[in-house]
Order: C-alpha cells, then sequence, then structure tokens
C-alpha cells in the first residue's frame, strides 16, 4: 500500500468518490445473500459512511439478518473475492472507475461531526463553502444517508448539509447527558448545530420529522430562512393520514399495550420497509440499503424506545400547527412543497393547505409514496434548482 493511499484512509472528514469506493474501504464485507450483494454491487453506498459507522451497521444487520455477515478489518486490505466483485461491478457501471475525487465530475461529499448542544453531531457536507447553504432535515426512521443521491445533484450550485438528528443515523448522544427526546429538544439541539457552523443564512428542505424540526427554526429565526422545499413535510391537520391512526391513539392512551403494538408492527424490517414501498409503482426499484440500514439502526439498543418516545411527542407538533401556519402568513418564505401523493401518512391535502397561508406556495405531485427522494431524485433535484434559482435564495 503506498504512502498516499494510507494518508487517504487515515483523513478525516472522508471524502466519497464512487471511483474510490472499492480501493479504500476499510471494512471487509463477506456477502453471502442476493440481497447483500445488491446492497454493496449496486450502488456502494456503504461508501458514505465511516469506518465506525460501518462496524454499526455491520452489527446491526448480522443480528437482524444473519445471512450477511461483516469483518471489520481496521488497516488490512479488503478481502479478495469482494474486492473482485466490487471492481468488475464498478468498471461496467463507470468509466470514471480509478479517478482522484479532483478527476471525478461527481461532487465529493464528506462526513463530519461537531458537539452541539451536547450532542457529537454526524453530518453530510457537500458544495462550495461559500456558495448559498441548504440545510437538509430528515424523517423518520432514518437519517442523513437519504439525502445520498440528492447532494451531488445539488453540491454544483449550493452547499449542502445533513446532519443526522439525535436518536437517528450516527449522531452519538452520551448517556450522561441525559437527553430528552423531544421536537423541542431535536430543534434546540439542530439550532445549536447551525451555531457551530455558522450557518447565519440557509434554505430548509425538511421531510417528515425534518418539518416540525425546521419549521420550529424558522419561528424562531425568521431571518435566517431563504426558503422552504418541504417534501412531505406537513404543518397541517388535513395533511394526516389514515396511517396516523394507532399513533392517534397512543397520543390519547399512552398505554403500554398501545405503545407495544407500534414496537411490533412499526419499529420492525417489515413496518420499515412498507414505509418505503408503500405507493411505489414498483416497490423493487426502493434500494433495499435504505429500509435495511434504517433496520439495523432501530435494532440498537434503546433505539426503538427513543422512537417510540418521539411517536408520543408528535402529538406536540400538531399542537404547534397553528403556530407554523402564523409564521408562513406573516414571514411568506418562498416554499416549494414537491410530494408524493401516494403517502399514507402526509396526505396531498397537507401540500395544498400550504396555499392558504402562503398564496405563491408551489404544489408539485409525484406518482410514489413517502419517501420521493428514493424514486424521485431527478424531478425533485431539478425542481429545487428551478425554484431555489427563481427564489433568489441566496446568502
Amino acid at each position: 500500500m503506498t504512502s498516499n493511499m494510507q494518508a487517504r484512509r487515515k483523513s478525516r472528514p472522508i471524502p466519497v468518490s464512487v471511483g474510490d469506493l472499492p480501493r479504500f474501504s476499510s471494512v471487509a464485507v463477506e456477502i453471502r445473500s442476493p440481497l447483500g450483494q445488491r446492497i454493496l454491487q449496486d450502488q456502494n453506498y456503504l461508501g458514505f459512511l465511516n469506518d465506525s459507522g460501518l462496524r454499526s451497521l455491520c452489527d446491526g444487520l448480522s443480528g437482524a439478518m444473519p445471512t450477511l455477515s461483516c469483518l471489520a478489518t481496521r488497516g488490512k486490505p479488503v478481502k479478495e473475492s469482494f474486492m473482485s466483485q466490487a471492481r468488475s461491478t464498478q468498471t461496467a457501471k463507470s468509466s470514471g472507475f480509478g479517478k482522484t475525487p479532483q478527476q471525478s465530475s461527481v461532487p465529493v461529499t464528506s462526513i463530519h461531526t461537531v458537539e452541539a448542544d451536547g450532542v457529537r453531531v454526524f453530518y453530510r457536507a457537500a458544495g462550495d463553502p461559500n456558495a448559498p447553504v441548504v440545510l437538509l432535515l430528515h424523517g423518520f426512521p432514518t437519517s442523513s444517508f437519504m439525502f445520498r443521491e440528492l447532494i451531488p445533484r445539488l453540491a454544483d450550485d449550493y452547499r449542502l448539509i445533513a446532519p443526522d438528528l439525535p436518536g437517528f443515523g450516527f449522531t452519538e448522544v452520551p448517556a450522561e447527558r441525559n437527553y430528552v427526546y423531544s421536537f423541542d429538544r431535536l430543534a434546540a439541539t439542530i439550532n445549536a448545530f447551525t451555531q457551530a457552523l455558522k450557518l447565519r443564512r440557509y434554505a430548509l428542505y425538511v421531510f417528515d420529522y425534518g418539518a416540525p424540526t425546521g419549521f420550529r427554526l424558522a419561528m424562531a429565526h425568521p431571518d435566517r430562512v431563504t426558503a422552504i422545499v418541504s417534501q412531505n413535510g406537513n404543518a397541517y391537520e388535513e395533511g394526516l393520514g389514515d396511517a396516523w391512526a394507532p399513533i392517534r391513539k397512543y397520543w390519547a392512551e399512552p398505554t403500554s399495550e398501545n405503545r407495544e403494538v407500534i414496537r411490533k408492527n412499526i419499529l420492525t424490517l417489515d413496518g420499515t420497509r412498507w414505509q418505503y414501498t408503500h405507493g411505489v409503482a414498483n416497490p423493487e426499484s426502493v434500494p433495499p440499503e435504505s429500509y435495511t440500514l434504517d433496520t439495523a439502526l432501530l435494532e440498537r439498543p434503546g433505539n426503538k424506545d427513543i422512537q417510540l418516545d418521539l411517536f408520543l411527542d408528535y402529538a406536540s407538533n400538531v399542537k404547534l400547527y397553528r403556530a407554523f401556519q402564523d409564521y408562513f402568513r406573516k414571514a411568506k418564505p418562498p416554499l416549494l412543497a414537491i410530494w408524493g401523493k401516494n403517502d399514507p401518512f402526509f396526505i396531498p391535502a397537507g401540500a395544498e393547505a400550504f396555499r392558504t397561508d402562503i398564496p405563491n406556495a408551489r404544489v408539485e405531485f409525484l406518482d410514489t409514496g413517502h419517501f420521493a427522494v428514493e424514486t424521485h431524485v431527478l424531478e425533485i433535484a431539478a425542481a429545487m434548482k428551478e425554484f431555489l434559482r427563481a427564489n433568489g435564495a441566496v446568502q
């Protein structure tokens, strides 16, 4: 191994380049199932994670899916059988194999951590540090990983910042922090995160849980928000679909029995896969690494109780809907609602309702489900570029 390769392996943040992934991965993965092979061969998305992140994913998958075993080999060459598979796949799929990040035409995404609000926040970033900022806020049960395809499609024009909310992805909350998992606290942590990164003005992309988190930021600092892109990010009661029924029951009766119903029916691989595939014309088109990673991270000790606490606290967001709407009416931020119209959680009426308070809001529907970015990233990226350009969302 050359000294240059050793230096690149040790450097932080880790630049991600498709051509580099097979050669510089420091975790060897032995694949024993077709699903596992597809996860690695289709897009090599695991390369977006750092070493500890890959090991967390491997540990979670080994427990939840025994057919896939991961071998941590820090500092050792990647197993030759995996290398051969990865090289042949990349050679077939990309004529850019072997290029350095500087030579690649795909913008580089890097991963970082920063201390904010007593939390070690993990985030992905790309784009010119001096470019207008777009802050990407994910939802349940995913993480910044959901933006892996969107970020490089916007990074030529914008600086993209995508943090993992506490309780999700690879953000670490120390036990001694005694963190209270509520949406008020998530918003406070992300507010501290923006201050740590000195983000003074930014456009918001909000999805699912990212919406009540981001809207709290916008209410507190309306001068900082240049525009809002809401991708199935709700702020209206009429936008809540029937899929909320068991959670509404939990709000009304927060008993241990109702809590267990949600644990056993939603916080599972089948429940997570359903959220990704429901309403999608071809469910097989949804990349399996999406719901597989989410499931692995849900299986971490204590994480399901964190999610159940947040399900219960989501009722606080519904109570704040009127305050969100008051902010929309007064501040009238440029807003694009781009919505998977088959979403069972946040139905089209929620997108259309933005026009009640922001008459010039742009509303578009896509023939897909809740996780629209998994199936319609090209359409979302194009709509965002046009919208942000038209509304002068600049620093």
